[in-house]
C-alpha cells in the first residue's frame, strides 16, 4: 500500500537548515554543483521515496535486498532537494548531483539520528524524554507512567507497541519505536502541540539500529530481562549489551538518570552499568531477597476482581498505599517502576497515585466480559517467562480449571517455540496449539514445534494438548471445554488486530474473536 505523505506525522512549523550545515554536522563529502549546497534548504527527512514531502532530505540507506538509493530518483520527483548515501549508493545516484547535492558518508545510518534531530529543531531537548526497556512490562509501565503523569498534571506524549498518543490524538504504531527521522519529526509535532513530558518504549531493535540515535533522554528505565529476539541478536549477552546502550557510558542515547527494577540480575547488572555512566540510579524491588533498593514494594492484597493494593516504601521510609487495578505480581513491579520514574522527574507520587489507579492495558490481562460465568482474558504474553507469569496470576485468582490457547510467531527465534508449549502445557488443564502469525513460514511446522515442547513435559504435570490450526476455531473450541469457574486464556497476540499468513495479514482480533465466541455459547445457554 502507497504511503501518503498526509500520513507522516510533520511540525507545521519545520526548522529551515542549509544542506551545507548538515554536511559539517555529520562530515559528509557534498557531491554537487559549485556552491550550491549553502543556498540549498531543507525542512525534513524520510527513508522512504513514497513519503518524501517537498523540501526533505532523502536517506539512501543500504538494505538487506536493495539499497535505498535506487529509489533516489522517485524521492526527486515527490520534491527530495538532497540525498545522503554512502558510497556504494552515489555510484547508483552520481548523475543527479548535477539536480540536487548529495551527501556521501561511510556510515549514514550511524548519522541519521543526528542529523534527523537537527533538520527538526532538536525538539527532545525542550522536554521530559523518559525511555522505557527491557523484556515484558515496557507497555505496561508506559501506560501507568502516562496516566500518573497526566494526573499530575503533565502534558504527555506516548510512542510505544499500541498506539502514539499525544493529547489525546490516537495515532497506530508499527513498531515499537519508529525510525529516528519519524521519531524526531514526531517529538517536533508533540511540541507544538503542547507536550512537555514524553514516554517511549525502547526496544533492543531501536538501540541497535540507531533508530534513537539524537534523542535526549532525560530518564531511563529498565523493567527486566528473559529470552525474546535471539533471531535478531547473536545470544543473550548481545540482547543485553543492546539494552544497555540506553544506560552504558559509552552511549550517546544514555540519560543521567535511571531507574531500575532489580528483582533480576539482569537488572541489578544494569544497575551497575547506570552507575558506571554516572548516571543517578534509582532500583525498585518487589522481592524480600533483594537487599538496598530504594525503592521496596510490599506485599500485595488481592481483591475477587483482581484489584491489588500494596505499599511502597522509599529509602527514607515514607510508604505510599498503591491501588491497581493490573493483577499480576509483575505489575506490582511495573507500577513500583512508574511511581518511582514520577520521583525522578520530579513529581510529587501522591499526584500520581490516582492516575496508576485507573489504568487498564489493551491486551494486557485484558479481560472479556460477555455475562459469562467463566474468566476470560486476552493477553500479550508471547515469551516463555511472560506467559508462566500470567499463569501464575490467573492461578492465584481462580480456583478452576485453565485452557490456554497459544501459538508462536513466523520468521522469529524458532528456539523459542517449544519453550511456549511447554510453559503452557505445565500451567494449563488444556493446551490448545493453533496458528499465531505466521508470515512466511508453514504453519503446521510452527505447531509441530510448540506440541513437541508441550508433549516433552511429563504427562503427570501437563493438561491435554489438542491441535486445532484455525485460530478462530481454536478459540471457540477453547470456550466450548470450560465451565463455570474456568478461565480461558488466549495468549500471544494481545492488542493486534490483524493475522499475518504467508505475507498477507487478514483482520482478526482476538477480543473480537474470544468474544463473540462467549456470545455464542452464552446464547445457547439461554
Amino acid at each position: 500500500m502507497e504511503v501518503k505523505v498526509s500520513d507522516i506525522l510533520r511540525p507545521d512549523q519545520p526548522v529551515r537548515t542549509a544542506v551545507g550545515a548538515l554536511a559539517a554536522l555529520i562530515g559528509a563529502q557534498v557531491e554537487a554543483l559549485a556552491g550550491v549546497a549553502d543556498d540549498v534548504i531543507v525542512t525534513g527527512v524520510s527513508l522512504r521515496a513514497q513519503a518524501i514531502a517537498a523540501g526533505d532530505l532523502f536517506a539512501g540507506l543500504p538494505g538487506a535486498r536493495t539499497h535505498g538509493a535506487e529509489f533516489a530518483a522517485e524521492a526527486l520527483e515527490r520534491g527530495a532537494t538532497a540525498i545522503l548515501t554512502d558510497k556504494v549508493g552515489f555510484a547508483r545516484v552520481s548523475h543527479l548531483a548535477s539536480e540536487v547535492p548529495v551527501l556521501v558518508h561511510d556510515d549514514p545510518r550511524g548519522v541519521l539520528g543526528e542529523l534527523s534531530a537537527t533538520i527538526y529543531g532538536r525538539p527532545s531537548e525542550k522536554m521530559q524524554v523518559i525511555g522505557i526497556t527491557g523484556t515484558s512490562g515496557k507497555t505496561t509501565t508506559s501506560y501507568l507512567l502516562e496516566s500518573a503523569l497526566i494526573a499530575a498534571g503533565r502534558t504527555t506524549g506516548l510512542v510505544g507497541t499500541i498506539e502514539i498518543r499525544m493529547g489525546g490524538r490516537r495515532v497506530p504504531s508499527a513498531l515499537t519505536t519508529p525510525e529516528a527521522p519519524q521519531l524526531h519529526a514526531l517529538f517536533a509535532v508533540m511540541l507544538e502541540q503542547g507536550v512537555d513530558t514524553v514516554i517511549m518504549e525502547v526496544s533492543s531493535h531501536a538501540l541497535s539500529l540507531g533508530r534513537v540515535d539524537g534523542v535526549r533522554f532525560d530518564v531511563s528505565a529498565f523493567t527486566n530481562l528473559s529470552r525474546d529476539h535471539l533471531d535478531f541478536h547473536r545470544d543473550f549477552e548481545d540482547y543485553f549489551a543492546a539494552k544497555a546502550r540506553l544506560f552504558s557510558a559509552d552511549s550517546l542515547t544514555h540519560a543521567e538518570r535511571a531507574v531500575i527494577c532489580v528483582d533480576d540480575r539482569w537488572g541489578q547488572r544494569m544497575a551497575d552499568v547506570a552507575r558506571g555512566a554516572h548516571s543517578a540510579v534509582t532500583t525498585v524491588a518487589t522481592t524480600p531477597e533483594v537487599a538496598g533498593a530504594s525503592w521496596r514494594a510490599g506485599p500485595a492484597t488481592v481483591s475477587p476482581s483482581g484489584t491489588q493494593t500494596f505499599g511502597l516504601t522509599t529509602a527514607d521510609g515514607t510508604t505510599f498505599d498503591v491501588v491497581l487495578r493490573l493483577p499480576g505480581r509483575y505489575n506490582v513491579a511495573n507500577a513500583s517502576l512508574a511511581i518511582a520514574l514520577c520521583a525522578a522527574l520530579g513529581v510529587d507520587p501522591h499526584d500520581a497515585l490516582e492516575g496508576i489507579a485507573a489504568v487498564d492495558v489493551p491486551g494486557r490481562v485484558e479481560r472479556i466480559d460477555r455475562g459469562q460465568d467463566f474468566l476470560a482474558v486476552v493477553d500479550y504474553a508471547h515469551k516463555p517467562a511472560a506467559l508462566d507469569a500470567v499463569i501464575a496470576t490467573l492461578r492465584e485468582q481462580v480456583q478452576g480449571r485453565i485452557v490456554i490457547v497459544v501459538g508462536a510467531g513466523g520468521d522469529r527465534d524458532a528456539q523459542k517455540r517449544p519453550l511456549m508449549g511447554a510453559a503452557a502445557a505445565r500451567g494449563a488443564d488444556l493446551v490448545v496449539i493453533t496458528d499465531d502469525n505466521p508470515r512466511t513460514e508453514d504453519p503446521a511446522t510452527i505447531r509441530a514445534a510448540v506440541r513437541e515442547g508441550a508433549l516433552a513435559v511429563p504427562e503427570s504435570e501437563r493438561g491435554h494438548v489438542w491441535e486445532v490450526a484455525d485460530r478462530a476455531r481454536a478459540i471457540a473450541d477453547a470456550v466450548g471445554w470450560v465451565q463455570a469457574g474456568d478461565v480461558v486464556l488466549v495468549a500471544g497476540k494481545g492488542h493486534e488486530i490483524g493475522q499475518e499468513i504467508h505475507g498477507v495479514k487478514y483482520p482478526f482480533d482476538d477480543r473480537d474473536v474470544l468474544g463473540a465466541a462467549i456470545e455464542r455459547v452464552v446464547g445457547e445457554a439461554q
